[in-house]
């Protein structure tokens, strides 16, 4: 039977799949809906075996926050091209929608939501099949709190931060503070929440230092600590410089605008290698 441009395009909105695909799909399923869409999400799934073992670097990265509870994540695909396209943008800013909807905790939580009539996985799937291109799901990150400020860096889709604080503040500072969580890369809040690990890396190398310029043995754990002093003003998001204005802390900067705000939590993602 004939396929109409009616037709191709009733498809079209259907799947998301290009006019050609489409066109195709229901020429082979001699006009049935049903078999078309079947047609292309095995396509998707033969893209998507296919290429699994390539890198999928490029992507778009996302965060929203909705009453207390935020989230970010990130729809990767191996191409710049792709990434900008704006259905790709388009089903990653829906699942995290859904997620943020649902307050998903987890990444799996995410991949088994619905969008229509199939699951975040298999949309993602699909959307393997129109491209040509590798993607997957990653990144996926929650906060919870009274007040959740959100950053995606010059709207590019390529890094994200949120950032809770203790009580609700002028928007501008939960925005600067995401914005410092963007620039200088803080890997905790304060002392107490770097990683055991890290903090015994970054002790063992002080210490080795310090050997290596010839420090006597009875000075190396004091001046190994005063070297993790200043480790901990790099790493630690309330103990860094704040980046508009160097004579402050961020800590200052909070208790500036009021002697009782603080950061209980943040979070960060970047598609770009630092």
């Amino acid at each position: 039977m004939a396929v109409t441009m009616a037709d191709i395009t009733k498809l079209r909105k259907m799947t998301g799949a290009g006019m050609m695909d489409c066109k195709n799909a229901l020429t082979e399923a001699e006009g049935d809906f049903d078999k078309a869409i079947k047609i292309i999400r095995e396509k998707g799934q033969a893209v998507a075996a296919k290429r699994s073992d390539r890198e999928a670097s490029e992507g778009c990265v996302l965060v929203k926050a909705v009453d207390g509870f935020g989230a970010m994540i990130a729809l990767k695909c191996e191409t710049d091209f792709v990434a900008q396209n704006a259905d790709f943008i388009k089903l990653a800013q829906e699942i995290l929608d859904a997620a943020v909807a649902h307050k998903c905790k987890t990444l799996d939580e995410v991949k088994a939501l619905t969008l229509g009539d199939v699951t975040v996985a298999q949309a993602v799937v699909d959307r393997s099949g129109i491209t040509g291109e590798k993607m997957e799901l990653d990144g996926y990150q929650t906060v919870e709190g009274p007040a959740i400020s959100t950053y995606n860096h010059q709207n590019k889709n390529f890094l994200c931060t949120m950032v809770v604080l203790n009580k609700e503040a002028d928007p501008k500072v939960g925005h600067e503070v995401a914005m410092q969580i963007a620039a200088m890369a803080p890997i905790a809040v304060d002392e107490a929440g770097v990683p055991a690990d890290i903090l015994a890396r970054e002790k063992e190398i002080a210490a080795d230092k310090a050997r290596q310029e010839g420090k006597p043995e009875n000075m190396i754990e004091r001046i190994a600590m005063g070297r993790i002093g200043k480790f901990y003003k790099e790493v630690c998001l309330l103990k860094q410089e704040y980046i508009q204005d160097a004579k402050m802390t961020v800590a200052d900067y909070l208790k500036s605008q009021d002697k009782d705000l603080t950061v209980l939590d943040f979070k960060r993602y970047t598609l770009r290698a630092e």
